[in-house]
């Protein structure tokens, strides 16, 4: 791993982190010893889960494309961003309409460090950082950096990939997607992907269990609880699907159904 000049005073290098831990299990380079422990640990629980955090990955890509391509939608707000990994979602947007404009939000001091990767906008679009915890939804929706980037009197897609199973009932998910999609104009869109244990209860319960271990304790939901998110929505075909089944392409061939434990969705704001 180099020397990313990361601030050592804002990063805690001795616990594993969410989204390192992620990066490693995706075959990243921004992790440290105590996250390729953990991703260890938890792929000996689960031997998919490598399988599942690609397929996840690959929603929000195809659901990006989607969204520019057949939606037609030019501004984009991603919240819980992670660690850059290529393609990012501007790219694939901006691959589709170079205009396209995008703000960035996590509240990860390694994203905030690596973001000159989110920051590489084609000439006629634009990119933003914006770093914010999701919990704020005010914070986010008044930073300087989104008003400067985003027009909110047209279609914004707000993309919600895989951060909410970290959301506790206390921390209130769904009021805080509601919140961010609340001055969003008619013809917006909201894309998730929500954890859930229905389809392999005993290992991703064991999953869960070492992230709870590592003080990450996880909120893995129903189908029924991931159809709250998109009240008042209209779904956009297939509807609440496991993230491989959204619009499955030539990569989403062989997966199991109990190799996901991913909702995902895309719904348009009425």
């Amino acid at each position: 791993m180099p020397d990313n000049g990361w601030p050592a005073d804002r990063i805690d290098t001795e616990n594993a982190h969410s989204a390192r831990i992620y990066d490693y299990i995706l075959g990243g380079k921004d992790y440290y010893p105590a996250d390729q422990e953990a991703g260890e640990a938890m792929t000996r629980e689960w031997p998919a889960l490598p399988v599942h955090m690609r397929a996840n990955r690959d929603f929000m890509n195809r659901a990006v494309r989607w969204l520019a391509e057949d939606a037609g939608v030019r501004q984009f707000l991603d919240i819980g961003t992670g660690i850059p990994t290529s393609p990012n979602l501007h790219e694939i947007a901006q691959a589709v309409a170079p205009e396209s404009r995008v703000v960035y939000v996590d509240n990860d001091p390694i994203v905030l460090t690596l973001s000159q990767g989110l920051l590489a906008s084609a000439p006629e679009g634009r990119t933003a950082y914006v770093e914010a915890d999701f919990r704020d939804p005010a914070a986010i929706l008044g930073a300087p950096e989104l008003r400067e980037t985003l027009d909110l009197s047209r279609p914004v897609a707000l993309t919600v990939i895989a951060i909410v199973h970290f959301m506790l009932d206390a921390d209130d998910a769904v009021g805080v997607v509601r919140r961010l999609l609340e001055p969003l104009p008619s013809g917006s869109y909201l894309a998730m992907s929500i954890g859930t244990a229905e389809f392999a209860p005993a290992e991703v319960g064991r999953v869960a269990r070492e992230y709870a271990a590592r003080d990450m304790p996880m909120r893995l939901r129903t189908l029924a609880e991931a159809r709250e998110f998109f009240d008042g929505l209209d779904l956009v075909e297939p509807g609440i699907v496991q993230v491989h089944k959204w619009h499955p392409d030539g990569g989403t061939q062989g997966i199991r159904d109990e190799d996901i434990a991913m909702y995902g969705a895309v719904a348009r704001k009425p």
